[in-house]
C-alpha cells in the first residue's frame, strides 16, 4: 500500500526534466494494422507526449500473432526508454494463457508505465442485419450449428476469447473468423462475409456513429457516450462473463526508473487534457492515467483472472 501511495503521488507531479533524457525521438509500437482501436489510442498519446517531451513521438504498427509479434519485439528492445509498446488486456493478460510461446513474460519482460483507458468489449452486427439484439443472434446460430460467425482482431484476442465463452455459456456452435486486427474485421462485417464482430468501442464506435453498425451487447455496464445505454452479456442472459479491454503503456524490463518516472508523470499530464478525455470518451472508453505501481498491480490481477477464464473457456493456440 505505501508502494502505491508513494507512485500515485510521485505520478501526480508535472513531469521533472532530465539532463539525458529525452534527447531524440521516442517510439511507440502498436502490436496491431493501422485504423483499429490500439492504433487510435497509441496515436492519440503519441501527439500529446510530442508536445510534452519535447520530442518527436512516433508510432509504428507491427502487426501479427493476436498483438504478440510487436510487443515480443518491444521486450527485446534497448530498455533506454525510446521504445515504448501500446499493449493492451488481450496480448499482455490473454495471450500468455492461450499460446504456448508468446515470445515475452508480461510480468518479467516489460515495466508498466500507465493504463491509459478502460472500457468493455462490444459485439456489433450490421445495422440492415436481422440480428436486432444478441438473442437474434444466439437463436440463429442454434438453428445453424457450425454457420453463423463472430469475427475478431485475431486468435487469442481477449475478443477470441470471449467469443469461445459466449458459445459455450449459451450452449452454441459458433464459428470464430479472426483478422489481424480490427480494422479489417470492420470491412468485412460491414460487406456481409462475418455475422458479428468483438472488439473494442474505439474500433467499432466510428460505424456505430455512422449508425451503419448495431450495438448487441456489452462485457460490461461501464460504457460511455454511443455505449452507454447499450445491453451488457449479463441483461441478455449470459451472466458471469465480464471483460474489461484497457490499452496501456509499457517499456521494455531494465529501463532506467527514472525514466520510467518521467515517461509516467508526461502520460499523466496528456490524460489531463480535454481533448484527450473527449476523444477517449468518445470512443466508448474511460481515461484512466495510472501510476506504474498501480498499473503493474492491475496486470498482475488481470493475469490471474484469465487464467481462470482461459482454462473455463478451453482455448489454447498455437
Amino acid at each position: 500500500m505505501a508502494a502505491l501511495l508513494l507512485g500515485t503521488a510521485v505520478h501526480a507531479q508535472a513531469p521533472a526534466p532530465l539532463a539525458d533524457f529525452p534527447k531524440q525521438a521516442i517510439t511507440v509500437v502498436s502490436p496491431f494494422p493501422p485504423g483499429g482501436g490500439n492504433d487510435g489510442v497509441a496515436r492519440l498519446i503519441a501527439q500529446e507526449l510530442g508536445s510534452i517531451t519535447g520530442q518527436s513521438v512516433v508510432v509504428e504498427n507491427r502487426s501479427g500473432a493476436g498483438g504478440n509479434v510487436g510487443t515480443a519485439q518491444v521486450s527485446r528492445a534497448k530498455p533506454d526508454g525510446y521504445t515504448l509498446v501500446m499493449s493492451q488486456t488481450s496480448v499482455m493478460a490473454v495471450n500468455p494463457r492461450l499460446y504456448k510461446n508468446v515470445g515475452f513474460d508480461p510480468l518479467k519482460d516489460f515495466v508498466p508505465i500507465s493504463q491509459i483507458t478502460s472500457a468493455p468489449l462490444v459485439l456489433v452486427a450490421r445495422a440492415e442485419s436481422p440480428y436486432k439484439t444478441l438473442a437474434d443472434y444466439l437463436a440463429a446460430a442454434r438453428k445453424q450449428p457450425g454457420v453463423i460467425t463472430y469475427a475478431t482482431p485475431g486468435n487469442g484476442t481477449m475478443s477470441h476469447l470471449m467469443g469461445a465463452l459466449v458459445s459455450q455459456k449459451a450452449d452454441v456452435k459458433l464459428v470464430h473468423v479472426p483478422y489481424r486486427g480490427a480494422a479489417p474485421a470492420i470491412t468485412d462485417l460491414m460487406g456481409g462475409t462475418v455475422d458479428m464482430l468483438i472488439t473494442s468501442p474505439a474500433s467499432a464506435e466510428p460505424m456505430v456513429a455512422a449508425g451503419k453498425l448495431r450495438i448487441l451487447a456489452m462485457s460490461h455496464g461501464d460504457g460511455v457516450g454511443l455505449f452507454k445505454q447499450a445491453p451488457t452479456l449479463q441483461q441478455a442472459g449470459l451472466a458471469g462473463i465480464t471483460a474489461d479491454d484497457w490499452y496501456g503503456l509499457f517499456a521494455p524490463a531494465g529501463t532506467p526508473p527514472e525514466r520510467v518516472a518521467y515517461l509516467a508523470q508526461a502520460v499523466d499530464k496528456a490524460m489531463k487534457s480535454p481533448a484527450v478525455i473527449a476523444k477517449i470518451n468518445s470512443g466508448g472508453s474511460q481515461p484512466v492515467g495510472s501510476a506504474p505501481a498501480e498499473f503493474k498491480t492491475r496486470l498482475q490481477k488481470d493475469t490471474a483472472y484469465w487464467a481462470e477464464m482461459v482454462k473455463t473457456a478451453g482455448v489454447s493456440l498455437d
